[in-house]
């Protein structure tokens, strides 16, 4: 005999979860009961018609929830563990039992979602003998892992799962889900770091790399591990870790090494990095045997761009000067700002004519750039010295002061044209008197 709709109603309204009933593409919430609003400590006009996206802390944007629905229609019970935000600020975690079904023609989530905190706090009391160890390993790291090195099937936590996005048993246990989500640039090192432990090589396993989450965005890790288990053999069987998200703190790290390395205005690497990238590549040439081109570059009569019409206009010179030239080098040349007007261009593997052709190419582009948004300014050029390991020099320190001489020579001989070494190791005397000036000094 069907069931009343009055009861089903009734057995709806007094359910002591919570229930919602969700639209599966907008995520919206069309229909609770009363537990769900005492859930959440709102009005049901408060509730009704908002995005499950806006009360879930554990799902982060359109494109998690469209990943999550996937897993929610593939599933006969979808489980997920997060936190429900709390008008009064706090996170009430929550357990959610997921599942689909059509109605009229009309697809539906179906949400049954219960508070755990109390659950958790009965767990915390049943194992209070080991609270400080149950605290250090699952509330001091955002997630575990336990590796069995015998069938490479791997337990993640709940806290780990959640970190990256997913339910706790959304996961397949298993080592090579764990390394398809570190990302490509870092997964040869990390699996030698692995293996170094394995082999005794390392005391334990710790790595600093990224980790996919269900976003498809990468997050920054801390992870370490040891061995904690070994077969009748004395070879490692068990390994377990911890993992923290670094994600706020590997941001800030890589933004002060930028600061440090780069110069604000342009965006290029400053004079410190372009020094230790110079000595880099001298070295790196030396050792394959193949040259190194080195372009120094000065803007002519910069000092007058910024008398007359002030330092804003010519921070504007200088970015759109460091733009034109960084369009039209390799992505393996390097182009680094040098101070002031000057900038240096660091191209491996090219001879010296064509070194001078693309600094002739650059000077004509320089050339043609068009003023026509600064009222006034006349039309700049650019003097180019270059010089190319080992044909004009064989240390990094000489190197520079055989383009910087090449470059005092463009200038002296009329600026916006390009010298090269050359020309000065064929007439030493000239080369030691250019050597004593600087472009600045011509400038």
């Amino acid at each position: 005999m069907p069931m009343p709709h009055g009861l089903c109603t009734a057995l709806f309204k007094h359910l002591p979860d919570a229930v919602f009933l969700i639209d599966p593409d907008s995520a919206h919430i069309l229909d609770c009961n009363d537990a769900a609003l005492t859930h959440l400590g709102r009005q049901r006009s408060e509730v009704l018609g908002q995005s499950v996206l806006s009360l879930q802390t554990g799902v982060a944007g359109p494109d998690q929830w469209r990943s999550m629905s996937q897993a929610i229609r593939a599933s006969d019970n979808f489980v997920h563990i997060g936190e429900h935000r709390h008008p009064s600020g706090s996170s009430v975690p929550v357990q959610l039992h997921i599942s689909h079904f059509v109605h009229d023609g009309r697809e539906y989530f179906l949400s049954t979602t219960r508070n755990i905190s109390q659950r958790q706090a009965l767990e915390r009391d049943l194992h209070s003998r080991d609270a400080q160890l149950r605290y250090a390993l699952n509330e001091a790291s955002d997630g575990l892992w336990d590796w069995n090195l015998l069938t490479n099937e791997v337990y993640f936590s709940p806290q780990l799962a959640r970190m990256l996005g997913y339910g706790p048993h959304e996961i397949k246990a298993t080592l090579e889900t764990w390394l398809s989500k570190v990302h490509p640039e870092d997964s040869l090192w990390v699996n030698r770091a692995k293996q170094e432990h394995i082999d005794g090589q390392r005391s334990r396993f710790n790595a600093e790399y990224r980790l996919r989450n269900r976003s498809g965005h990468y997050l920054w890790v801390h992870d370490r591990g040891r061995i904690c288990e070994r077969d009748a053999n004395g070879q490692p069987a068990r390994m377990i870790g911890m993992v923290h998200n670094i994600t706020d703190k590997k941001t800030i790290e890589l933004t002060l090494q930028a600061m440090a390395s780069h110069d604000t205005l342009t965006g290029l690497h400053n004079r410190r990095e372009c020094d230790l990238l110079l000595g880099r590549q001298v070295d790196l040439c030396h050792r394959l045997e193949i040259p190194l081109g080195l372009c120094f570059l000065d803007i002519d009569n910069f000092k007058s761009v910024n008398d007359d019409f002030g330092h804003a206009v010519g921070d504007k010179v200088l970015r759109r000067v460091a733009q034109t030239i960084a369009g039209e080098v390799r992505s393996t040349d390097d182009l680094s700002r040098c101070g002031g007007e000057e900038f240096l261009l660091l191209c491996t593997d090219t001879p010296e004519p064509d070194l001078l052709h693309l600094a002739e190419k650059l000077r004509s582009k320089i050339a043609a750039i068009n003023w026509d948004d600064i009222a006034g300014l006349p039309a700049l050029t650019c003097s180019f010295g270059v010089a190319v390991f080992p044909d004009h020099a064989d240390t990094a320190e000489s190197l520079f002061i055989a383009a910087e001489s090449a470059l005092t020579r463009a200038k002296g001989l009329g600026r916006n044209r390009v010298e090269s070494a050359s020309a000065l190791m064929s007439t030493p005397i000239g080369f030691q008197r250019f050597k004593a000036s600087s472009p600045a000094d011509l400038d």
